[in-house]
């Protein structure tokens, strides 16, 4: 049963951050999304440094979604459909351990969800899963010109043919489930 109109935070890590969020903006009960960057050991990183891979950082989403419209569970079963939860360190030719398959949980539900899930989807996929599951830490929001990046560079050429098949997908596997 969903709960009556509470706010909560998901925090994802599925390669670059720009597909996830482009994705995460189109459904319903999802209230707003940032880019960010958490798991690491520096403090107020930079993009070019946790692309470098020194930070330990992973670029991730930060999701604030309504309970009362859709299920942390629901935004987890989108994660597993839109990227490969089986290739350690890399999203396609993203690579690095800035692109990991991460679930950063907020609460003990949240970890058991994902642990669930995880379960769940193991015999869905031909590799076994290697997303990470960790408690959630200081989050650090990516600078400005990562948020809402898609929207605002729908033409270049990695929006187009990489951000956009994932946002494609989405919609017509979630098509319940848009904004």
């Amino acid at each position: 049963m969903k709960n009556q109109s509470a706010t909560q935070v998901a925090i994802l890590g599925g390669g670059c951050f720009w597909c996830l969020e482009a994705v995460f903006l189109e459904a319903r009960g999802v209230l707003k999304v940032e880019c960010g960057y958490m798991g690491g050991h520096t403090d107020n990183p930079t993009y070019e440094q946790v692309c470098a891979g020194a930070t330990g950082h992973a670029e991730v989403v930060r999701i604030v979604f309504d309970a009362g419209a859709i299920e942390y569970q629901d935004l987890l079963d989108v994660f597993f459909t839109i990227h490969d939860p089986t290739t350690l360190d890399r999203q396609g030719k993203d690579a690095g351990c800035h692109c990991r398959s991460v679930i950063f949980v907020n609460s003990p539900e949240q970890e058991a969800t994902a642990r669930e899930v995880i379960a769940r989807m193991a015999c869905v996929w031909d590799a076994p899963i290697v997303t990470e599951v960790q408690p959630a830490s200081t989050w650090y929001k990516a600078e400005e010109q990562h948020q809402n990046y898609v929207s605002r560079n729908p033409l270049q050429g990695y929006c187009a043919l990489v951000v956009a098949p994932k946002v494609s997908k989405f919609l017509a596997t979630f098509a319940g489930r848009l904004a």
